[in-house]
């Protein structure tokens, strides 16, 4: 009896709202039509789409979005989904956590789905009555609620009340990622980010499935996160003067990575954070001359070179302080990954880089998480639960395949293919083009299970898209170079590969610009793309 009385006053309070919604609704607003848009008009593509043309829902004032009763966490996405579809429509879209609504509803509901959806993935039905999202954990219903915002008109991405008619097309999508890491990296050491503008790269990596977010910290240009037991990391190393030319000091407080880590969450998005050693290591040693083997601090350096420091292999005062990085770090980490670098380590012998590695590694392990780093890190023969991750530009790589064949995984990120600061072409006034020119196509046509030769399906964990900062200065620039490739990159690790299709993919990404607009997203119009 009393879960029907909290029903029904849930329903009359929702129903209250309802007239000043109906007033809201604009006057020539246009009349209920089929939509023109189809269920895989979306990116990523979907596994599976079963259109039914008499199926379109439309968006009234009288729409509530229904969750399951109990769930904070599918409650959480409605009210997320709700704050995303109330500016542009006006309507107040309650958000109901009760079993059942006379009304037409946007339902978010767990379990029930189609067996194929795992941990990530969703069905979405829309029907005339309603669109109901049915998945097995709160990200699923998260990522179903991208698929339907992409389905509703491209007006829905504007700051303020359209005159539109609020359309979803009719029938099933059945969806689930072919990887389980889909990612991206942002590199704050070369220039430092703030955190309201990777709020925003995070609101944007959102809306194409990708669920990690890497940060690179530290570098030679720059220091950029707190560690308290070494305070002048970012007082010196991420202070004026830092990152590259000298023009990208800062630095993130624990509290300020908090709120990064906090809010990329809500978003179902996982960060991962990477201290890079024993090389990339300059903005730590000039700043403590005893991280220098001859205790003598190395000047500050704000060019573009790599390859030319190296911590000091055989000093235990080394192992302290990489200790000391990991533990702080790892405590206000709540994901499962640290990810320590590893790359382009030129000025550590080969035999002191696998001593370093061997050492790190389990201190990662100590203090609860899985070890993470370039693919470097594999000549030192690490346990088989650290990640490696591929930037080369080769199809062939003995050391990745020989760890793949032990049962590490891989994590596949060619800088020829993956890197975001790579130019677009010769005219690009962005970025750099060491690795190759990487127009949309380039970014698009290739396959992570078949990239590096004996590095198949099974050894991949997922795609990344690294975007480094040494050209890089604003939230614009961010964009610029991350749109329109990082759908790409996020269709790749998301969708089948037998979907796999350049020609339906540049028309859907043509079909984003009006979204881009709205959104204010600085994107590169492409030539090879048909923008609407």
């Amino acid at each position: 009896m009393r879960r029907r009385h909290t029903v029904t006053r849930l329903l009359a309070a929702a129903v209250l709202t309802l007239p000043l919604a109906v007033s809201a609704a604009p006057a020539t607003a246009a009349p209920a039509a089929a939509s023109t848009r189809q269920l895989g008009d979306v990116i990523p593509a979907p596994v599976e789409t079963r259109p039914d043309p008499r199926g379109t829902f439309v968006l009234s004032p009288l729409t509530v979005i229904r969750t399951t009763p109990g769930s904070a966490a599918a409650r959480q996405v409605g009210r997320q989904l709700a704050d995303t579809l109330r500016p542009a429509t006006g309507y107040p879209l309650p958000v109901l956590p009760v079993p059942f609504t006379p009304l037409p509803e946007i339902a978010l509901l767990l379990g029930g789905a189609d067996a194929r959806v795992g941990q990530q993935g969703y069905q979405l039905d829309v029907t005339r009555r309603g669109v109901t999202i049915r998945a097995n954990t709160a990200a699923g219903l998260f990522a179903g609620t991208q698929t339907l915002r992409q389905l509703l008109p491209a007006q829905i991405e504007a700051p303020q009340r359209q005159r539109t008619t609020w359309t979803v097309p009719g029938g099933r999508i059945v969806d689930h990622p072919r990887f389980a890491y889909r990612g991206a990296m942002l590199d704050l050491a070369r220039h430092f980010h703030t955190v309201d503008e990777i709020k925003t790269y995070v609101d944007l990596l959102s809306q194409y499935k990708i669920n990690y977010l890497h940060l690179h910290l530290s570098d030679d240009q720059g220091w950029r996160i707190q560690i308290d037991s070494w305070p002048l990391l970012t007082t010196v190393g991420g202070g004026p003067g830092t990152g590259v030319d000298g023009v990208g000091p800062g630095f993130l407080t624990k509290a300020d990575y908090k709120a990064v880590v906090a809010y990329a969450a809500a978003r179902h998005i996982t960060i991962i954070p990477e201290i890079d050693m024993p090389g990339h290591t300059n903005a730590a040693q000039s700043t403590y001359a005893e991280l220098n083997c001859d205790k003598v601090a190395t000047p500050p350096r704000t060019d573009t070179a790599v390859g030319y420091s190296s911590l000091c292999i055989h000093d235990e005062l080394t192992y302290r302080f990489v200790e000391d990085v990991i533990r702080e770090l790892a405590e206000i980490t709540p994901g499962p990954y640290l990810h320590i670098g590893g790359d382009e380590a030129h000025a550590t012998s080969d035999e002191d880089y696998r001593t370093f590695v061997q050492r790190v590694l389990p201190l990662v392990s100590k203090y609860g998480k899985r070890a993470y780093g370039w693919n470097e890190i594999m000549k030192a023969d690490p346990a088989t639960d650290a990640v490696a991750q591929y930037w080369g530009t080769g199809t062939t790589n003995a050391d990745l395949a020989e760890a793949a064949a032990r049962g590490n995984k891989v994590v596949m990120s060619p800088a020829n293919k993956a890197y975001l600061d790579m130019k677009y072409d010769r005219d690009t006034p962005l970025g750099l083009s060491w690795a190759a020119y990487i127009e949309v196509r380039t970014a698009y046509d290739w396959d992570p299970a078949t990239r590096v030769a004996g590095v198949g399906e099974d050894a991949i964990l997922g795609v990344e898209a690294p975007l480094w900062s040494e050209t890089l200065r604003s939230i614009d620039d961010i964009e610029y170079m991350a749109f329109p490739r990082l759908p790409a990159i996020a269709e790749l690790g998301w969708s089948t590969a037998a979907s796999h299709d350049w020609e339906s993919f540049r028309t859907r990404l043509g079909e984003q610009a009006p979204r881009w607009r709205l959104q204010d997203v600085n994107f590169y119009p492409s030539p090879q793309v048909p923008w609407v």
